[in-house]
């Protein structure tokens, strides 16, 4: 010690450490009123911040005051020397980890608010969480005195290594990267592999992405299959289609009546089901001389990929009916079959039914 400790240090120092820790309770209060305006916001950003504020800014009054107690203790240069060095490491930390926690929310704000989806893509919030605690761990060591130069070439030398070694596991983290930066697919999507996955992009990490099947099953695909693969993404260049139905009727249809009455009921089904496109023009165009009825298509919008299913459902059902009002007859396939004593028309036979020809 570089003197007597006597009862005027003590105060001196019990001061400045109360007074930090006042300081550190009277922020986090200050902090947690700003945390509450933060959520009735839109931007969710702030709230990172304000979250990341929450464990740095008491840390830090907190020190403040030990450093304050320090330098009011007499003590020797090496003790105090060790002790700031102490404090300021531990600063560094929390600093290191709020920034990490700060950039990394900022960046799944990003991602999420681009795709428009509540999930986000790790890759990015992984990659900035990894940089950020390299960075501070490095200024870490470089405050304790360490050189980093050496450690920074020995890194340098073994990456290469670690790189001959993890081909795959790299393949995979710049195939996402790419996919992501390119904006090919992204969370949210639903997308269809030609080799028959299909589902909703959960997530897009450094190594795989995970698709949710209509199943509600997860399927994971490394990133480098997918970046190889033909894909079709329903939700790119946007969110709505087109569904094509095919249907037919008889020979004697009026086709100008079935048209109007199909039109009628694309109109309502449009108008009623949730997940069409109300705005949707009604589409009906005929276009087979088929064996036994004359085919046309039906065009009908929705509004995302999911929702074709119980739109065709309702539509299926209604013009069923509408048809059957209507009087016009949707008749069954029949096939042709050469026998002995003539040739006979059979039904196509149907689940359920026993069909017995007659010569």
């Amino acid at each position: 010690m570089t003197g007597d400790l006597t009862v005027d240090h003590l105060v001196a120092a019990g001061i400045a450490l109360a007074a930090g820790l006042l300081g550190a309770f009277l922020l986090r209060i200050l902090l947690r009123w700003l945390g509450r305006h933060a959520e009735r916001t839109r931007w969710s950003g702030d709230d990172v911040i304000v979250n990341a504020l929450r464990t740095v800014v008491p840390w830090a009054a907190v020190s403040g005051g030990v450093a304050g107690a320090a330098a009011a203790l007499p003590l020797t240069r090496t003790v105090q020397h060790n002790v700031n060095q102490v404090l300021t490491v531990l600063l560094i930390f929390v600093v290191t980890v709020s920034a990490a926690r700060v950039i990394a929310g900022l960046v799944r704000t990003v991602t999420t608010s681009r795709s428009g989806v509540a999930g986000s893509a790790t890759i990015f919030v992984n990659i900035t969480r990894v940089l950020v605690l390299a960075i501070g761990f490095l200024v870490v060591l470089q405050t304790l005195g360490i050189s980093i130069a050496p450690m920074l070439t020995a890194l340098g030398v073994g990456g290469l290594a670690v790189a001959l070694a993890l081909q795959d596991t790299l393949a995979n983290l710049f195939a996402g990267i790419h996919i992501l930066a390119s904006k090919t697919v992204q969370p949210g999507d639903y997308i269809k592999l030609s080799s028959g996955e299909e589902g909703y992009v959960e997530d897009i990490n450094w190594r795989q992405t995970t698709v949710r099947a209509l199943s509600n099953n997860l399927v994971v695909i490394p990133n480098g299959q997918l970046a190889k693969t033909n894909m079709t993404n329903f939700m790119r260049p946007e969110q709505r289609l087109t569904i094509l139905v095919q249907a037919g009727v008889s020979y004697d249809s009026d086709l100008e009546h079935v048209e109007r009455v199909t039109t009628e009921v694309v109109s309502e089904v449009m108008t009623e089901i949730t997940g069409a496109v109300p705005e949707h023009e009604p589409a009906v165009r005929f276009h087979t001389f088929g064996d036994s009825r004359i085919g046309f298509t039906v065009i009908l919008g929705v509004g995302e990929f999911s929702d074709q299913y119980r739109i065709k459902h309702e539509f299926i059902k209604r013009l069923h009916k509408r048809y059957r009002e209507e009087g016009i007859r949707i008749p069954a396939p029949a096939r042709t079959v050469a026998l002995q004593q003539g040739t006979v028309v059979i039904p196509q036979q149907r689940a359920g039914e026993d069909t017995v020809p007659s010569a």
